[in-house]
C-alpha cells in the first residue's frame, strides 16, 4: 500500500520505517526542514537501535521517502498517520494544537477517499474532534474515514516492538477502515484487537497508566523493605512468580521517566477529571515516582553527612538504557538535588552526552565512564546501561576518592561490590 507518516520523530520515523520493511511505500512528513534535510543524508535525529539501517536500507529502494510538504504525503497515501507530538500542558492535559493542525492541512489537501489514522496517544474523544475538523476543512465534498491506531514501541527496542509486537489494536468505525488497517499490518501474525475508536484511546492511556502503577507499587514496597532490612528483589521474585501479576514492571530503583509514562499519567488523570471520575490513584502514582529521586539523593546524603563541596559521579543520564532520551529522566532530578546542595557532579552516559548539554548547566559531562568516577566521594548509577554491568570495579576504586556506591537501579551485585571493598546502597535492598 500507499502510506504517509506525518511526523519523524520517535513514532513516527520508526513506524516509517517498519512500514517500508513490512512491504508498503511510505512518505514520512515532518516540518523540520533540518530534520528532514539529515533523514535525506541518512542522519538519524535520534538514537534508537536498528533504527539507521532501516531507514537507509529503505531509502535507497525509494520505499521510504521524506518531505515536508504534507501535499505530497496526502498525494501519496491512501492511509495516513498521525505521530505527531502531544506534550502535555500545565494543567496536566494533552496539548493536542500540532494534531489539530495536521488536521485541518490534511483536508485541504484532500482530493479523493483518505483513511486518517491516529497513532500519536491522544485522549478518548479525539477521534471525533478528528472528524470535525477534517470536515469542517474539507474544500470539496471528499469521503474519508478517521481511525485509532495506538503504538506501544518502547525506545530502545522500538523496531522490535513494531516488527514483532504482543497485539495490534484497531479502532475504527466503517468497513472500509477495518479493511485497509487490517490490509497495512497483514505481514504480522499477532492477536488484532478491533474495537471502536473510544475504547482503542482508551487501550493505550489505561496500558501505560497501568504500567507506571507497577513500578510506584514495588517503588512504595522497596521503602518499606529498607525499613525492615527486607530485599525488594526477592519481594518481587516472590510475587512475579503468581501469573495474575506477572514479573514485569516490578523492579524497584529511582523511577519512570522518559516521554510517555509521565505525560500518559496526567492526561489521563486529567481526562477522568474532566469526565467527572475520581481517578486520584493516578496522581498517587506520580507523587510516589517523583518521590523515588528523593529517596536516591537521601541514601547519597545518608553516607557522605554533607553534600556541600562533595564530588559525585553519575553514570547513565538517559531515562533508560539503548536511548539517548532524557525527557524527564530520573537523572535529571537527582543531579539537579545534588548540585543546588553544594556538590560538583560528573557524569557520564554512553548516548545521551548531546541531549546532556541542553539540560545540565553546571554538571561536568565526562568523555568516559571512568573519567565520571576520577576523585569522586560517591558514584550514583541511574541507567541500567551494560556497559556500566560490566565496569572493571578494581580500577573504579582505585579512581575514586572512597568507595561509595549508590544503585539507582539495582542492578549491580552488591555482594560482588562488597567483597571489592565498596560500600554498597541499593533502592530497598535492606
Amino acid at each position: 500500500m500507499k502510506l504517509c507518516v506525518v511526523g519523524a520523530g520517535h513514532v513516527g520515523l520508526v513506524s516509517g520505517a517498519c512500514f517500508a520493511e513490512l512491504g508498503h511505500r511510505v512518505v514520512c512528513v515532518d516540518n523540520d526542514a533540518r530534520r528532514i534535510a539529515a533523514l535525506k543524508r541518512g542522519v538519524m535525529p535520534f538514537y534508537e537501535p536498528d533504527l539507521s539501517a532501516l531507514v537507509r536500507r529503505h531509502a535507497r529502494r525509494k520505499a521510504l521517502t521524506f518531505t515536508t510538504d504534507l501535499r505530497v504525503g496526502v498525494r501519496h497515501g491512501e492511509a495516513i498517520f498521525i505521530a505527531v507530538g502531544t506534550p502535555p500542558k500545565p494543567n496536566g492535559e494533552a496539548d493536542l494544537t500540532a494534531v489539530e493542525h495536521v488536521c485541518r492541512d490534511i483536508a485541504r489537501a484532500m482530493t479523493s477517499y483518505r483513511l486518517i489514522v491516529e497513532k500519536s496517544t491522544v485522549p478518548v474523544e479525539t477521534g471525533k474532534w478528528l472528524r470535525r475538523t477534517i470536515a469542517r476543512n474539507l474544500k470539496r465534498p471528499v469521503p474519508f474515514d478517521v481511525a485509532s491506531n495506538p503504538e506501544f514501541l518502547r525506545e530502545g527496542t522500538a523496531v522490535r516492538d513494531f516488527l514483532h509486537p504482543d497485539r495490534l489494536v484497531l479502532g475504527v468505525e466503517s468497513p472500509q477502515a477495518r479493511r485497509l488497517l487490517l490490509e497495512v499490518y497483514q505481514p504480522l501474525r499477532v492477536p488484532r484487537v478491533v474495537t471502536d475508536i473510544a475504547s482503542a484511546e482508551l487501550i493505550k492511556h489505561a496500558s501505560n497508566s497501568f504500567l507506571a502503577m507497577k513500578i510506584s507499587f514495588i517503588n512504595a514496597v522497596a521503602q518499606v523493605c529498607d525499613r525492615v532490612g527486607a530485599d525488594v528483589g526477592k519481594v518481587a521474585e516472590g510475587m512475579g512468580l503468581d501469573p495474575r501479576i506477572g514479573k514485569a514492571f516490578l523492579a524497584a530503583g529511582a523511577g519512570f521517566g522518559g516521554f510517555c509514562f509521565p505525560k500518559d499519567i496526567e492526561a489521563f488523570a486529567a481526562i477522568a477529571e474532566k469526565l467527572g471520575v475520581d481517578f486520584r490513584l493516578l496522581k498517587e502514582v506520580a507523587r510516589i515516582n517523583a518521590q523515588q529521586r528523593a529517596v536516591v539523593v537521601k541514601k547519597i546524603e545518608d553516607r557522605l553527612w554533607n553534600l556541600k563541596h562533595k564530588t559525585i559521579g553519575v553514570w547513565g543520564l538517559s531515562f533508560k538504557p539503548h536511548t539517548d532520551d532524557m525527557r524527564f529522566a530520573p537523572a535529571i532530578d537527582v543531579i539537579q538535588r545534588l548540585t543546588a546542595a553544594g556538590a560538583t557532579v560528573k557524569a557520564y552516559d554512553p548516548q545521551a552526552m548531546r541531549e546532556a548539554k541542553q539540560c545540565l548547566n553546571g554538571t561536568t559531562l565526562c568523555r568516559t565512564m571512568y573519567d565520571a568516577v576520577a576523585g569522586s566521594d560517591c558514584l550514583v548509577l541511574m541507567t541500567e546501561w551494560p556497559q556500566f554491568q560490566a565496569a572493571d570495579w578494581r580500577r573504579v576504586k582505585r579512581l575514586m576518592a572512597h568507595p561509595i556506591i549508590v544503585d539507582g537501579r539495582n542492578c549491580l551485585d552488591p555482594e560482588q561490590l562488597r567483597r571489592e571493598g565498596f560500600e554498597y546502597a541499593g533502592i530497598g535492598r535492606g
